[in-house]
């Protein structure tokens, strides 16, 4: 149990801290909540692809696009819309939603899945988390 606790934790914080990294590359900023939100996606991303070992990468690649752009929509629904943060705006983007996911980005999503796949499979290997 304590192990448990002890990967999820890791999992999440080193999500967060990833997240957060490549959105200062890409736009020279992040918040907070984003540290969350990368967080919660890495921890489930990792025990998602954890189950479907051997489902191809193809296959993982849209489910992790289809997670984070799930997880991506209800952190825009509570930070943007509800507690009106302001954290991001996709609504000038093309086939939004709400302003809060659009296809550009969840097809980024599914690109960005193949680097979390090979660390998933390291943190695995590695560690046996």
């Amino acid at each position: 149990m304590k192990r448990r606790i002890k990967c999820n934790c890791f999992l999440f914080a080193a999500g967060g801290l990833l997240y957060g990294l490549i959105e200062i590359l890409w736009r020279s900023y992040t918040h907070w909540s984003m540290l969350l939100t990368g967080g919660f996606c890495f921890t489930l991303l990792y025990k998602v692809f954890k189950k479907i070992s051997l489902c191809p990468v193809y296959l993982k690649c849209l489910i992790g696009s289809g997670i984070i752009t799930t997880v991506e929509f209800v952190s825009g629904c509570i930070f943007n819309k509800w507690l009106k943060y302001e954290v991001w705006d996709y609504s000038s983007l093309p086939m939004n939603f709400r302003g809060q996911i659009c296809l550009p980005y969840s097809i980024l999503w599914g690109f960005l899945t193949l680097p979390i796949i090979m660390l998933c499979n390291f943190l695995k290997k590695r560690f046996r988390l």
